[in-house]
């Protein structure tokens, strides 16, 4: 029997060892980026063209490499960071396994120019698919600057499988500001497709969170200091009252490295325990220093996972730090039974000064006066008739405080749509029709009992309206009377930015988009007034959570985000007019059955169901 067994060439390993270390654009925007980090650069330039798909380039200004160095960076294995196993216990730096600039340039097209302080020339090499074109000498600053282009060249399914040019930017932006922010002694830039994204000077930690998430983010930072003979814990929590619905602000560092930890993620999130609601995520920016000797990072290439000698003792040690800091900066409230709360000042007159009464007196007051002319002065007072005080509170039974972005008179469609009840069957349903336990609407049909899932059928409702006027772009607008300017970091007003034009078709109207400063000057006529800040951070958040796999149209995604925003809740109170009209509509919708997001909306239980029951 001849011999089966291989020895593959490099090229091939090379390939196969990419598959684990680039899995996108992001990966290589990491990998290269760390690079730079570990050369002991102070200014570091990252240029994206087209997603990354088209050029990744990193420039900074390291110690370079010399001619051998760089030949000898691309080869598998090849690292200056380790030189023995002993090593991989005591990390200072970011790389260590020697395979990222080989995986890189096995399925890319990789442009490097280096030099170091010693030398008065540098070296310029080019290699496509691990295979060395060309390598000459050029004038180069001191310092390292490669080029990726073309990536996935070679392995076409690869590339096929990369998502639109905004979803891979927004996975790069978040690289970028996982290694900007644990180096604020660093400069650091961003340019995309020719334009300057971000412009970090070299400052401190919490300068650097504020310059990457925006002005809003100083007011919103609580800081964490804690120094145990396990683990010394520093940075910075958000606020209870700023936690989101959705993830986005969580970061953990350890060693000066980002990682994910969903138990440390779990112990930040039980010391705000009864501060923020259960379905929110707090804000946090953590920076853990432990002994190099008790974590070990070599467990993925991506080198996020990571395991702790004693992760129980860290877990204690991270939620009493937060709990402690909560209490330290007056954010969680305390027990003080000799406190006095008539002495508090309301919030309403903190910041208001003292005002001098003022004294009035009636000259025409006469005490001798007969008590029936005393009443006919003019003392500003006239009794009025009570006739039509009911008139006063009409309505008010209906309302409901606990939700500020939905209406609880569901408007009806336009009399084109089909309806269930019409004439004389919706006088006699809508006597007929209930709210059961503010959470169902329950009507007869000539089969049985129609239950209705509020919640879910105004989803339903919203999400095919607002779908149409997107796609047909005739929503109707409401005009503020003053612009309302609304404040967003650099990539929530990207996001904006790419979303403006269907959001203009539903309804909302921009004055500007400046820098971090949004002035809005209209909105669709189911948005409030006071909760237009609100919907467009859900909106906003949504896009990004739910649009980050491209798997639907940004139409559709900005449907379902909207649907779910404005949509009654449960809990809210309907009157009859409104009830029968959510019925109405929902069957006039192309598929009542199901939400937009795929759960039931109304279920029909027959007469026959219920004679079972009482067999």
């Amino acid at each position: 029997m001849a011999d089966i067994i291989k020895l593959l060439p490099d090229h091939v390993a090379n390939q196969i060892a990419a598959g684990e270390v680039v899995q996108r654009p992001a990966s290589v925007v990491k990998e290269l980026m760390e690079n730079a980090i570990d050369a002991g650069s102070t200014s570091i330039k990252l240029i994206i063209k087209d997603g990354g798909k088209t050029l990744i380039q990193v420039v900074d200004d390291g110690v370079g490499m010399s001619e051998t160095d760089a030949r000898l960076s691309f080869e598998r294995h090849a690292t200056s960071k380790i030189s023995s196993a002993q090593d991989l216990f005591n990390l200072e730096t970011k790389g260590f396994r020697g395979e990222a600039l080989a995986s890189i340039a096995a399925i890319a097209h990789v442009d490097m120019q280096t030099r170091t302080a010693d030398n008065e020339v540098g070296i310029h090499l080019k290699i496509e698919g691990s295979k060395i074109v060309s390598q000459d000498v050029v004038a180069t600053p001191k310092g390292t600057s490669i080029s990726v282009k073309n990536l996935f060249f070679n392995i076409p399914a690869r590339r096929n499988f990369l998502k639109s040019n905004q979803v891979e930017l927004r996975h790069i932006t978040d690289e970028f500001h996982r290694v900007a922010m644990v180096h604020p002694d660093i400069e650091f830039h961003f340019y995309n497709n020719g334009s300057e994204i971000f412009n970090l000077p070299s400052t401190k930690h919490r300068q650097r969170i504020v310059h990457v998430f925006g002005s809003k983010m100083e007011h919103r930072l609580v800081p964490v200091n804690e120094e145990t003979e396990v683990v010394k814990v520093s940075g910075f929590i958000c606020k209870p009252e700023f936690a989101k619905k959705s993830r986005g602000e969580q970061f953990f560092f350890a060693n000066n490295r980002y990682i994910k930890s969903p138990y440390l993620h779990h112990a930040v999130v039980a010391a705000f325990e009864g501060l923020i609601k259960s379905d929110t995520y707090p804000g946090y920016f953590l920076f853990l220093d432990v002994d190099p000797s008790s974590i070990d990072i070599n467990i993925h290439p991506t080198k996020t996972e990571v395991k702790f000698d004693d992760e129980n003792t860290l877990y204690a040690i991270l939620r009493s730090t937060i709990k402690h800091s909560l209490g330290q900066f007056n954010v969680a409230p305390v027990l003080d039974f000799d406190h006095d709360p008539n002495l508090d000042t309301p919030y309403s007159y903190k910041e208001k000064g003292a005002v001098i009464p003022k004294v009035t007196v009636d000259a025409t007051f006469n005490p001798f006066q007969e008590t029936s002319a005393r009443k006919s002065t003019g003392s500003g007072f006239h009794k009025q008739s009570t006739k039509g005080w009911e008139d006063l509170y009409e309505g008010l039974g209906n309302q409901n405080d606990n939700h500020e972005f939905s209406s609880v008179v569901i408007e009806s469609e336009s009399e084109e749509q089909g309806t269930l009840y019409t004439g004389q069957d919706a006088e006699e349903h809508m006597a007929g029709t209930f709210q059961l336990r503010r959470k169902y609407v329950v009507s007869t049909v000539k089969s049985g009992m129609l239950v209705i899932h509020q919640n879910r059928a105004h989803e339903r409702i919203l999400f095919e309206k607002f779908l149409g006027e997107i796609t047909v772009k005739e929503g109707v607008s409401q005009q503020l009377l003053f612009p309302l300017e609304l404040t967003f970091n650099k990539q929530e007003l990207g996001v904006l930015k790419e979303i403006k034009e269907s959001l203009t078709n539903i309804g909302f109207a921009f004055q500007s988009l400046e820098e971090e400063t949004v002035k809005v000057t209209g909105v669709p006529m189911m948005v409030p007034e006071s909760g237009i800040g609100t919907v467009l951070d859900r909106l906003i958040a949504d896009y990004m959570e739910g649009y980050a796999d491209g798997s639907i149209s940004q139409a559709e995604m900005l449907a379902k985000a909207l649907s779910r925003n404005l949509a009654v809740r449960t809990g809210d109170v309907l009157d009859q007019e409104s009830q029968l009209t959510l019925v109405n509509n929902l069957f006039a919708c192309k598929e009542p059955t199901l939400s937009p997001f795929q759960k039931i909306t109304y279920t029909i239980i027959s007469e026959g169901d219920i004679d079972k029951k009482f067999n």
